[in-house]
């Protein structure tokens, strides 16, 4: 999962959604340097990139991409599965999303010391932009897969898969919505199992 899931999925607690934000920079053993909330954040974002990879419903939306993406496929899936939950939103939460990414970035802002350095590099971009409310729009997708097919130096054409989406919208957002549900439920149990783990 992308950005907006992962700070989703991560319920209340602030510290907790920077654990889970920040983890994907956070190799091994090294989220035990960090206080008890962001381990739990680091931890509960490694159970929900398992899970995910492992899901036959994601395995069906990514082998659509296979042949022309390749290893990216996964990465692409990810994205087009937040644009499916910033989309349908009021689906997920009461509060609206501008307020609640506004929150987000605030927060990112207060805890800023917390932020690995190359985390500390993007967040001007990401709030410039306001990168988790334009998932929302297929725009605000393209301009997402623009960025990270420029970041491997144009290798990837990942910029090209807002042509899948389109065509092939329905498929994608039916297999996110129902895989979705699974994995909220899944990241729930495993937050309950890491809060009783730690306190």
């Amino acid at each position: 999962m992308n950005y907006l899931a992962h700070i989703y999925l991560s319920g209340d607690n602030e510290l907790i959604t920077i654990g889970n934000f920040i983890a994907d920079g956070i190799k091994g053993k090294k989220y035990l340097k960090f206080e008890k909330d962001i381990q739990i954040g680091i931890l509960l974002h490694r159970h929900i990139d398992t899970f995910t990879d492992a899901h036959k419903t994601v395995r069906q939306s990514t082998k659509r991409l296979h042949e022309k993406y390749g290893h990216y496929s996964g990465i692409i899936v990810d994205i087009l599965y937040d644009h499916f939950l910033a989309k349908n939103w009021k689906m997920y939460s009461d509060v609206p999303l501008a307020e609640y990414t506004e929150a987000f970035y605030d927060s990112l802002e207060k805890h800023y010391q917390l932020l690995p350095s190359n985390i500390q590099k993007m967040l001007p971009y990401m709030l410039a932009d306001n990168w988790l409310l334009s998932y929302a729009s297929i725009e605000g997708i393209s301009r997402v897969l623009d960025g990270m097919n420029r970041r491997t130096k144009n290798r990837s054409s990942m910029n090209e898969a807002v042509n899948e989406l389109q065509e092939f919208y329905v498929e994608f957002e039916t297999e996110f919505s129902a895989f979705f549900e699974e994995l909220i439920a899944s990241s729930k149990m495993k937050l309950t199992e890491l809060n009783k783990l730690y306190y």
